[in-house]
């Protein structure tokens, strides 16, 4: 779980997944999770010509949670929902499907601008967690299959 990808799958893991092209994924969201895929596909380097193609789809929501006498919550939960599928870009066909999820609770406060800073970070982090489990699936199948 904590092994970095050199560990799983050797070292030609790392090339692999360098030659991941990570598709644009609109939003503030969208964009936070592409980059942490970029990142932690190429470690900030640059891409190799890509071999695989992650195309992600993300559904966010947010559950109230604390509820109080009143109606009013004193926290929230982010969710972000995601579904992806890794096309190999050679014949276009589908080489991996799944889905990915990512909880972060967050507190309300009486600030606007402290609750939409709360929400930001709770969504960063959510989409860090997402990043970073992805990147362990993604790099379990292609030690394997690729």
């Amino acid at each position: 779980m904590y092994a970095s990808s050199a560990i799983v799958g050797g070292p030609d893991v790392n090339q692999k997944l360098a030659e991941l092209e990570i598709a644009p994924i609109p939003g503030r969201v969208g964009q936070r999770l592409r980059n942490e895929l970029i990142y932690q596909s190429t470690g900030g380097g640059l891409a190799a010509q890509p071999v695989y193609r992650l195309e992600i789809i993300i559904r966010e929501s947010i559950t109230p949670t604390l509820v109080q006498i009143d109606g009013n919550s004193s926290g929230s939960v982010y969710n972000l929902n995601t579904s992806f599928r890794l096309v190999r870009l050679a014949d276009r066909s589908v080489a991996l499907t799944g889905e990915s999820n990512g909880r972060i609770a967050f507190q309300r406060f009486d600030s606007v601008f402290a609750n939409v800073r709360a929400r930001q970070e709770a969504e960063d982090r959510a989409a860090k967690t997402v990043g970073e489990e992805l990147k362990g699936r993604l790099a379990a199948y292609l030690s394997g299959n690729a």
